[in-house]
């Protein structure tokens, strides 16, 4: 799983009125690929100017001392500014734009259209769930800005003492939230407060955000060293616990109470709209519906069943499915012992995955990555592993965060295929390259669409057989677990939003058709509950990558080259599967000639 934290903030610089003597520039002699290009331009620096933590994200540096303001105020106008760009966008002649010009435009007018279907069903009055939200997210905050000046540490401790303030704001959107019937699901809030009493501390020296103040680095003056620390503890104390105290207190006496007792979205007012809306913008395929995914996902779940069944039968095991999937999850040989041990062979795939990139890739990221274990604070809650990526100034690199809470529920034998998905060839090549992709505007460069990035993750694990993994066949079981739990997603996550399912209901589904620990799935099925959408992009990227390839090899023959497929299919970012399609059949269309 790729975290993104897609909450991009918008606001307006108005520029002040013209009278008539002045000279006004002429929009109407642009091209319309200079006025595409100037609506971006708006469009990108509007976001940086809006959202602090945005532009820290992608290395500009501007505001590194504040947080974004998310108020009911905020939002609308955000909203507002994005419609006028989007209004303005649909009135340029797109015949008249290069191939490039037209793909920039189509993702450009998706992003915006689906920003404003997002708005109307007031999803951000529900900013947070049991995984994510700005109280997990800002303990993060150490290792995603510069700590290396003076200026540096004024800055971070400028946003510990901002943190109270924005907790308030968060608030009061939660509590608009409720007034209006938009809450999250009661069930999913269990154990909320482990994510939160992490940092109600007494003593601001051991707080998780006074950690960088413990070792100030050499090119902090040592004169500055006290005052820093000072008022780090300052801020910590006067800011930071405080506004973990009001949220906590606001979760217990107010939001808890009113949160509902259904799980499906369809609850919500227009859900079942909204839920539709979701299945379009997490699948990008505008003809999906909730039927018809939902029917792919039990087509796929037989399908790798009968694949599942067969090693069953070559590895001479007495007994049916359940007796396996129960052998694998409660045997120890299965599962890592220590973190050392689980960390260690992580590392040794990783490796091995290395030195096989330039078989089946010709162009591949600088950038490196690094492997850390999840937080404490989050990991009882999280996924079994998660990818972050490199910032925007080159001065951090990608990591791929590996789960050490519960080993008895870590899986060895679905590690290859869990660290090809999140490391590479998943999502650090993937992203780092899109990156580095030179004429892809900024916001091309860090953006993108779930549906090709968690596709292109899955598409990954299975090029592990072009590297040499899943020898073992329990490993290769692995591997067809994890594909079939991405599987289990859309029969589950369509199920519990639009066919009215119990959160029992699919915890039984899962049990019964993959190899996941009981922990993993109940943690799965309220990450479901809890992100209506997001686990139906997985499979559907995965599938329509794996049907270009073949579409490719059969009508190319001896002329396919797969290290030229790859980087076809990664040579424009994270783009709607409609493009990425038509990018390969172009591509197949030229080899041909």
């Amino acid at each position: 799983m790729h975290r993104i934290n897609w909450t991009i903030s918008l606001a307006l610089s108005v520029a002040p009125l013209l009278t008539m003597v002045l000279p006004l520039p002429s929009t109407y002699a642009q091209s319309p690929g200079k006025k595409l290009q100037s609506l971006v331009d708006e469009s990108w620096e509007f976001d940086l100017n809006e959202s602090p933590q945005l532009a820290t994200k992608v290395g500009d540096h501007r505001a590194n001392d504040r947080l974004d303001s998310v108020t009911i105020a905020d939002q609308q106008r955000r909203i507002d500014k994005k419609a006028d760009i989007l209004q303005r966008l649909e009135a340029i002649d797109v015949k008249s734009l290069t191939a490039d010009e037209r793909v920039n435009y189509r993702v450009f007018a998706r992003e915006l259209n689906d920003l404003l279907s997002e708005h109307k069903f007031k999803s951000y009055l529900i900013p947070i769930s049991n995984r994510w939200g700005f109280h997990i997210e800002f303990p993060e905050l150490p290792s995603q800005v510069p700590l290396n000046t003076t200026r540096d540490f004024e800055n971070y401790i400028a946003r510990l003492n901002d943190f109270l303030r924005y907790t308030r704001e968060h608030i009061v959107l939660l509590r608009s939230g409720a007034k209006e019937g938009y809450t999250l699901p009661a069930v999913i809030l269990e154990g909320y407060g482990d994510t939160i009493d992490a940092h109600i501390v007494s003593d601001p020296t051991k707080s998780l955000f006074y950690g960088p103040l413990n070792s100030l680095p050499s090119t902090v003056p040592a004169d500055d060293h006290a005052r820093l620390r000072e008022a780090a503890q300052q801020a910590i104390a006067n800011s930071v616990v405080p506004a973990y105290k009001e949220f906590r207190s606001f979760m217990q006496a107010e939001y808890l109470p009113a949160c509902r007792a259904s799980i499906g979205v369809s609850a919500l007012p227009n859900g079942r709209e909204f839920y539709r809306h979701r299945v379009r913008q997490f699948t990008t395929l505008d003809d999906a519906t909730p039927e018809m995914v939902h029917q792919r996902g039990l087509d796929e779940v037989k399908r790798i069943r009968g694949e599942m069944d067969e090693i069953i039968r070559r590895v001479e095991f007495e007994g049916d499915f359940a007796e396996f999937v129960a052998y694998l999850r409660d045997d120890p040989k299965f599962h890592p012992k220590t973190s050392e041990e689980l960390l260690e062979k992580t590392a040794i795939i990783l490796k091995r995955a290395d030195g096989e990139l330039p078989k089946l890739f010709g162009r591949l990221p600088r950038m490196p990555y690094g492997l850390r274990e999840i937080p404490d604070y989050i990991a009882p809650k999280t996924s079994s592993a998660y990818y972050m990526q490199p910032s925007g100034d080159g001065t951090r690199a990608g990591f791929y965060y590996i789960n050490t809470y519960n080993l008895p529920s870590r899986g060895l034998y679905d590690l290859e295929a869990l660290s090809l998905h999140e490391a590479v060839p998943g999502h650090h090549l993937q992203l780092a390259l899109q990156q580095e992709l030179e004429g892809l505007p900024e916001f091309r460069k860090f953006g993108g669409f779930t549906a090709f990035i968690e596709g292109w993750a899955l598409y990954s694990e299975r090029l592990g057989f072009d590297m040499g993994f899943y020898e073992d066949p329990y490993s290769d079981f692995g591997r067809l677990s994890m594909e079939i739990w991405r599987a289990c997603r859309l029969v589950v996550d369509t199920g519990i939003h639009y066919f009215d399912w119990s959160r029992d209901d699919a915890i039984a589904y899962m049990k019964a058709n993959s190899a996941m620990s009981d922990h993993n799935i109940r943690s799965e099925v309220d990450r479901y509950i809890g992100w209506p959408g997001q686990a139906l992009a997985y499979k559907t990227g995965e599938l329509k990558i794996r049907e270009l390839r073949a579409k490719a090899e059969a009508e190319l023959g001896t002329k396919f080259d797969v290290r030229d497929f790859h980087d076809v299919v990664l040579g424009s970012g994270a783009v709607p599967l409609g493009v990425l399609e038509e990018n390969v059949m172009g591509w197949i269309a030229a080899e041909k000639k």
